[in-house]
């Protein structure tokens, strides 16, 4: 937690998993912005609290997904591979 007595804000927490959360906003608001898996992939998060969106995952092996669309119905627009290829998708999620 971050802030003065009484508007502390949750900014991290770690799960038994070895899953760590990320956190931005104010106490109360607080939302998710990134979370890191035991892995090494990292999914980056956009919204406010409750409609926190994907918007990129980081895999491990270098390659970056680029997400678009509303919470639950993100979507692969663009996929960014270690060698320096990039591919474009078009189209709703599962068409």
């Amino acid at each position: 937690y971050e802030g003065e007595q009484g508007a502390e804000r949750m900014v991290r927490m770690e799960l038994a998993d070895c899953v760590v959360q990320h956190y931005e906003g104010d106490k109360g608001a607080e939302r998710v912005v990134r979370m890191e898996l035991a892995d090494g992939m990292v999914h980056y998060y956009e919204g406010e609290q409750g409609a926190e969106r994907m918007v990129r995952m980081e895999l491990a092996d270098c390659v970056v997904q680029h997400y678009e669309g509303d919470k639950g119905a993100e979507r692969v627009v663009r996929m960014e591979l270690a060698d320096g290829m990039v591919h474009y998708y078009e189209g709703e999620q599962g068409a």
